[in-house]
């Protein structure tokens, strides 16, 4: 018989009590491990690893899911870093809420049915809408396409539920964005009116980020494909390879789009205007 902490371990951290019972756990035998420490009684009827995340179990003592920024980051979609101790909630529906202490939550009551743990990358992009900004939306859509978390049957679902004034952001968004900061640079420059071509194969240089005007190569520095002596060497051999065929390549990294836009905005309208010249 497979031990409570284990089944747990197996579904993710935290489950009903009726699904343990499935599989064997009888209530004795919880409430013997619940007593032991090896797993913890969050509600009646709700219980979770002593390991499990604190918001995933907060949520789940308020009624529902964990839903928002911590869901998405949860299933590994790129979200801008924001620290926020306030828990949100998928209460479904039709959820209850349960009263528990402290609560902070901030509840989400759409269709569907919530479980227990991080909701659904869908349902936790629609609920990151009403929350975040659009640009921060827009690169969390972007990198859960990009990792296939999203199949055509969410999307679609999301721009139904959506309001019709966000559809423009959908109607931008593509597949290939592979990081966010490539996603907020396009969708900053869109509104600029600066048109990119993205993630372009040039022979003898290879796939870069974006080219605009045919001449100007734009790269995303992102610290995990770019730290590092041997990276900035291999970059800097991609630069001079794009140069001598007649491209100017700028680079920006995560500082400069993030906390000095006007920069970055100034350099490329700058190196466009001389590409059209």
């Amino acid at each position: 018989m497979i031990d409570p902490a284990d089944l747990l371990r197996m579904l993710g951290g935290i489950a009903h009590g009726r699904t343990l019972q499935q599989y064997g756990s009888t209530r004795t035998r919880l409430a013997t491990a619940a007593r032991a420490g090896t797993l913890r009684r969050v509600r009646p009827g709700v219980y979770a690893l002593p390991t499990t995340d604190s918001k995933v179990i907060a949520a789940a003592a308020h009624g529902g899911a964990l839903t928002c920024a911590d869901a998405l980051r949860a299933h590994g979609v790129w979200v801008l870093p924001r620290v926020d101790e306030i828990v949100h909630v998928w209460m479904g529906g039709s959820g209850r809420r349960h009263p528990h202490s402290p609560c902070e939550c901030i509840p989400h009551h759409s269709p569907g049915t919530a479980g227990l743990g991080p909701a659904p990358v869908a349902a936790a992009l629609l609920h990151a809408y009403r929350c975040l900004d659009e640009e921060a939306f827009f690169a969390a859509y972007e990198s859960a396409w990009n990792k296939h978390l999203l199949s055509a049957q969410d999307r679609r679902r999301i721009r139904r539920e959506l309001p019709k004034s966000a559809h423009w952001l959908l109607d931008l968004a593509r597949p290939d964005a592979e990081s966010g900061l490539e996603s907020i640079l396009r969708l900053r420059l869109h509104l600029l009116g600066i048109r990119l071509d993205c993630q372009v194969i040039i022979d003898g240089v290879g796939r870069v980020d974006f080219v605009v005007e045919r001449r100007v190569i734009i790269e995303v520095d992102g610290r995990l494909n770019h730290d590092g002596p041997d990276m900035r060497h291999k970059d800097l051999m991609r630069d001079a390879a794009a140069s001598r065929l007649g491209f100017e390549t700028l680079r920006f990294d995560y500082a400069m789009i993030m906390h000095d836009w006007d920069a970055v905005a100034r350099a490329v309208i700058s190196a466009v205007a001389r590409a059209r010249r």
